[in-house]
């Protein structure tokens, strides 16, 4: 598990992807979204603005991040 550390209150699920390098563009994130490919705290999430927050863990191809 990798830990991604953020400076905000919160994360947007599309954003995250993005910044921790899960997905090559916004687009390709909409896509993997939309289709249930990611969970949000071992849950399938397909809510692109879904506000993450430190402690959320996300997974998407085997691969889970923790907001810290």
């Amino acid at each position: 598990m990798t830990d991604i550390k953020i400076d905000t209150e919160f994360i947007k699920l599309d954003a995250l992807l993005k910044f921790a390098n899960l997905v090559s563009s916004g687009g390709e994130a909409k896509i993997r979204i939309a289709e249930g490919e990611v969970n949000v705290n071992g849950e399938p999430c397909t809510m692109r603005g879904k506000k993450l927050r430190p402690g959320d863990t996300v997974t998407l191809d085997g691969v889970t991040v923790k907001i810290v």
